[in-house]
């Protein structure tokens, strides 16, 4: 009998385009999107800053070093994190888990000002009850690390625990630490996953 449900963050509960983030950075710095994403994405700093290693304040400072111009921090934090959709199918589902009781954990690879952009654009992130957090456990999808820390936060046996990520790559590793866990595909697809666990709730759409 299932607890707990764990989900992904991008392009579960919101859709996001890297495309568009280096487009608008891009912009910003009066740089072609193809050189920002080898800047951010290619060389690993995107990455390192999703792992927490490095902070939001150096972030701005390294890119400013890069591109050999000044940015003003606001106007890069909404260049960087101005680049997501709601998923609106997937809203019911939450809502339908959260008043049937189950405890609800984000696991998501994502830096602090994505974060902090998404829970204020949307009201997709109230009915968690935990967020595991790759810049706050300073290990990323796949990595054991942070599995460890999503364990610690289902409050529950792992088995009794369900896992929701659009990776295949990362749904395995769930599955090698003991959780129940499928690719996110719809949000239909999902409720009928949740429906063969024993999960009842309104179905979405």
């Amino acid at each position: 009998m299932l607890e707990t449900v764990v989900f992904d963050m991008g392009n579960v509960l919101v859709h996001f385009c890297h495309e568009r983030m280096c487009r608008q950075i891009g912009a910003l710095c009066g740089k072609p999107a193809p050189e920002i994403r080898a800047l951010l994405i290619d060389s690993g700093l995107q990455a390192s800053f999703e792992r927490g290693e490095v902070s939001e304040q150096a972030f701005h400072q390294r890119l400013e070093e890069l591109v050999q111009r000044r940015l003003e921090f606001g106007a890069l934090q909404q260049a960087g994190s101005d680049i997501f959709e709601l998923n609106r199918e997937i809203v019911p589902i939450l809502a339908g888990l959260k008043a049937a009781g189950y405890r609800l954990v984000l696991l998501s690879n994502t830096s602090v000002a994505h974060f902090e952009f998404i829970r204020r654009a949307f009201v997709v992130l109230a009915p968690f009850d935990a967020f595991v957090l790759s810049y706050e456990v300073g290990a990323m999808k796949p990595e054991p690390a942070i599995y460890e820390a999503t364990l610690r936060a289902i409050e529950c046996r792992p088995e009794a625990a369900f896992y929701t990520d659009d990776i295949p790559q990362y749904v395995a590793a769930g599955r090698r630490h003991g959780l129940q866990a499928e690719v996110f595909t719809t949000a239909a697809a999902l409720w009928e996953q949740l429906t063969l666990r024993g999960v009842r709730i309104a179905q979405p759409g």
